[in-house]
């Protein structure tokens, strides 16, 4: 027995390799440690989370710096907003500025609103676009206004565009009530209106408030489309695309209807801009909100078209305010139909002095 004993023992069949060992173990310990550093990191961001949402936001690609920017004196007004001149940087620009009221939650969904519409804004490059500089929802006693050093609520949001000089379209327009403008300038202002909304569509974005107050010129007379407050993204269900949302008389049927609508409530409004640029005239100036809703939704009423108009340029009228939204063209459609147009058949104008009321 002892002999088998001594033959099963030989040297280095049963030797324990402690080096092995403790390669095995600091290699599970390494792994636990891995472990326990990775959950102490999410520890910590669940609880950045946590504290971000409550007191610190996150920086946008869009956020501009509080203390380099200086608001003037407003120079328009609106229920929940107003216009100033102003610098950022030392460069002149244009601030609004948007008072969400008390904070709840309704000021929180407006805040969320506001974010995802200026970063869609941010991005756009186009000629016809009035470029977005940046933006904050982080107003402190850091920005005041310069002429009366009163600061601006904490509940405030700017956004700060280039400064255009021209003033808006429909400012432009009431100058030439009377003697109306030449053909060749009717043209020029609808195609930058038409390309600056194809290009809009282009990014899947719908303004929802196009009308000739929210279009701006430059220096050159060139529009540019603003105030993006209530565009978004188009979206993919469009029954989530409801709500009365724009400016009577540039309102679409559907969207008077709270129906689901798509960019084609855009190429409406063009329809009715396009017509006022025109007319030099306002849409409807003698109807009530009740009667004007019901006579476009349910009579097809539309502005009326002077006779002296060309046959080609209220074609594209008709065919942007078409009750039926399909019928309607899109815009790129309708700047190669402008782009056709002869303006040379036409050079001294094409208009009546004297508009014939709406009816």
């Amino acid at each position: 027995m002892e002999e088998k004993q001594r033959e099963g023992f030989r040297p280095g069949k049963n030797k324990i390799d402690i080096k092995s060992m403790d390669d095995q173990l600091q290699k599970h310990l390494d792994r636990v440690s891995i472990i326990e550093m990775k959950k102490k990191e999410q520890d910590n961001y669940r609880v950045r989370e946590r504290v971000g949402a409550m007191e610190i936001q996150e920086i946008q690609e869009w956020e501009i710096d509080p203390e380099k920017l200086v608001i003037n004196e407003p120079f328009a007004r609106g229920t929940f907003a107003s216009v100033h001149r102003g610098l950022y940087n030392g460069q002149p620009i244009a601030v609004k500025v948007l008072d969400w009221g008390e904070e709840g939650e309704r000021t929180k969904a407006l805040q969320r609103d506001f974010q995802r519409e200026v970063s869609a804004w941010y991005k756009l490059e186009h000629v016809n676009i009035t470029k977005c500089i940046g933006a904050t929802t982080a107003i402190t006693s850091k920005i005041k206004l310069q002429s009366n050093n009163t600061e601006l609520s904490s509940n405030s949001a700017c956004v700060i565009t280039e400064y255009l000089s021209g003033g808006t379209l429909k400012s432009y327009l009431i100058k030439y009530r009377e003697r109306k403008l030449p053909i060749k300038d009717v043209l020029q202002l609808a195609l930058d209106l038409a390309r600056g909304l194809s290009y809009l569509h282009s990014k899947n974005i719908v303004h929802r408030d196009v009308k000739t107050e929210n279009l701006l010129l430059d220096k050159n007379r060139m529009v540019k489309i603003a105030d993006f407050g209530v565009a978004r993204l188009q979206a993919s269900n469009l029954s989530e695309m409801t709500g009365s949302t724009g400016t009577l008389g540039y309102m679409a049927p559907e969207v008077l209807e709270s129906k689901p609508y798509d960019k084609k409530c855009d190429v409406y409004s063009f329809g009715i801009c396009l017509w006022e640029i025109c007319c030099c005239q306002m849409p409807y100036p003698n109807y009530s909100f009740s009667d004007l809703t019901s006579a476009v939704v349910y009579k097809n009423l539309r502005p009326q078209i002077p006779k002296s108009c060309p046959s080609s340029l209220a074609k594209v009228m008709k065919r942007c305010w078409d009750a039926e939204p399909s019928k309607r063209p899109e815009m790129d459609e309708v700047v190669t139909m402008l782009e056709a147009i002869d303006k040379s058949k036409h050079p001294h104008g094409c208009f009546c002095f004297s508009m014939p009321e709406t009816k």
